[in-house]
């Protein structure tokens, strides 16, 4: 039986894919870093699902600060975010000119 709290927390998979489909980026890096996040807040006990890292590269970002940046990705991701993503880092780069 699979465990709910593993049901419903996003894989790096899915975020990737999610990313991939609303901000086609050029590069794309999604790294699951909840097991080094053991213990503190937000941690779902599982090392899974609840500490992200993000490195993406995409023309939707041409013309916009990174403020806006970062805001476009939370925006592409916020089902996962109300499913218990607790935290995301995010680097947010334009394509090189």
């Amino acid at each position: 039986m699979t465990s709910p709290i593993l049901s419903t927390t996003p894989s790096a998979q899915q975020i990737d894919q999610r990313l991939r489909e609303t901000l086609q980026p050029l590069t794309l890096e999604v790294l699951d870093e909840s097991a080094s996040h053991a213990g503190h807040a937000g941690s779902n006990g599982t090392d899974f699902g609840t500490h992200f890292r993000v490195r993406i590269t995409s023309t939707m970002f041409v013309g916009k600060s990174a403020v806006m940046r970062h805001r476009l990705v939370y925006d592409a991701l916020q089902d996962f975010i109300d499913q218990g993503l607790h935290a995301l880092a995010i680097e947010a780069h334009l394509p090189p000119v």
